[in-house]
């Protein structure tokens, strides 16, 4: 397996979903990732379900390493300095002066060790008027305005993924990834800095742009009118979702499709069908609603029109171009018996695999990693009787 990150220890101090993804995303490109929990205190998504195989925990926490440590104590704190002196990575996500009371702030540490990548995830940023203030991905979907691209109902439920959380996470392991690439002409480390709101807030790029030149919010439908995206169901039941885009040579093939011509004379550019896209929506529904989704494939695939079955997550397995990608993995684990899960979307020669190891159990390898630092036997099992491992 190719791992392109092989010799890079990192350490997660995280919890949830924002500094574990980051971490895990590295582990994902063959870095020694190592989860540290506390005693007692662990990651909470572990027991977020009623089972003990939380697909919560499971999603986040992919080849990595466990430890258990009592960092809070002067010799669990002491270990974690050692092992802080061996790493290259720290992530971590705690609320802004919460890391610097447990001895773990971002100068303490990398006076300890100056290569270290310090990486700092919070939910508003290090200061200002809300920094001190919890956030989970809801609040931040919420103030970036990316919410407001998507839910505009009365209904007070919020629909997932939890997408800040993620591209949080995202945003970190590309902060990390520039800093070693930095690090290798410096030889110096760097503190990284990545918040929920500035994370969501670049992912909402577009409509932000859209205001920022134009001094107005986006309409609501703009983005699909724009890029003539429509979702359409057929008489099956079934759905299928089109794009396409501004090339008229897309349109030209819809319009052979269902055989209606007129369409091309009546929506002759592309502001016309941006202006029309309700009228248009609506027309294309009646027509799709005459034929099941089996019998429209077809005549899609063969006027060239950029169309795509909607597939729910149970469906991905099975569809044809996601097996011939190799998508999914497999793990055999004592601990979680068969766990399933995505390779990376990011190929080094072909290559995808990266279920190296299945998500550690709490303190799994807590032994051999303090082996590594020099920890005999016997200190161990004096350890482990104090709970401080």
């Amino acid at each position: 397996m190719v791992k392109v990150l092989g010799g890079v220890r990192v350490l997660d101090l995280g919890s949830f979903i924002t500094a574990p993804y980051a971490a895990m995303l590295l582990g994902e490109m063959g870095a020694d990732v190592i989860k540290v929990e506390r005693p007692g205190a662990a990651d909470p998504f572990r027991s977020h379900t009623l089972s003990s195989n939380s697909p919560f925990f499971l999603a986040y926490n992919r080849n990595k390493r466990g430890l258990t440590l009592d960092y809070v104590q002067p010799e669990g704190l002491a270990l974690l300095r050692k092992l802080v002196a061996t790493a290259d990575v720290l992530v971590i996500n705690v609320r802004p002066g919460v890391a610097e009371k447990l001895e773990l702030g971002a100068e303490q540490l990398c006076a300890l060790n100056p290569r270290l990548i310090y990486c700092a995830i919070t939910g508003y940023g290090a200061d200002g008027p809300y920094a001190k203030r919890p956030a989970f991905d809801g609040v931040g979907q919420t103030l970036s305005g990316l919410l407001s691209r998507y839910h505009r109902s009365d209904d007070p439920r919020i629909a997932g993924p939890a997408m800040c959380d993620s591209l949080t996470g995202m945003f970190a392991c590309m902060g990390i990834l520039g800093a070693l690439h930095e690090r290798e002409r410096s030889g110096r480390g760097r503190r990284v800095d990545v918040n929920m709101i500035e994370a969501s807030m670049a992912f909402a790029i577009e409509p932000l742009a859209h205001y920022l030149v134009l001094g107005e919010d986006q309409p609501f439908y703009f983005r699909g009118a724009a890029s003539q995206a429509y979702i359409l169901r057929c008489q099956d039941g079934k759905r299928i979702g089109l794009h396409l885009s501004s090339p008229e040579k897309f349109w030209a093939g819809l319009a052979r499709t269902i055989g209606r011509p007129d369409l091309l004379v009546r929506f002759p550019t592309r502001e016309a069908k941006i202006q029309s896209y309700r009228q248009i929506g609506l027309e294309l529904q009646e027509e799709f609603a005459k034929k099941r989704r089996e019998e429209w494939l077809p005549l899609l695939e063969a006027n060239d029109v950029p169309f795509a079955v909607e597939r729910s997550l149970a469906e991905l397995e099975d569809d044809p171009q996601v097996r011939h990608l190799e998508a999914f993995n497999r793990i055999e684990d004592e601990v979680h018996g068969c766990v399933r899960g995505i390779n990376r979307p990011v190929r080094f020669d072909g290559d995808n695999r990266s279920a190296f190891l299945p998500p550690p159990a709490i303190g799994e390898h807590s032994g051999a990693i303090l082996a590594e630092l020099g920890i005999d036997p016997a200190s161990l099992a004096d350890l482990r009787s104090r709970k401080i491992i």
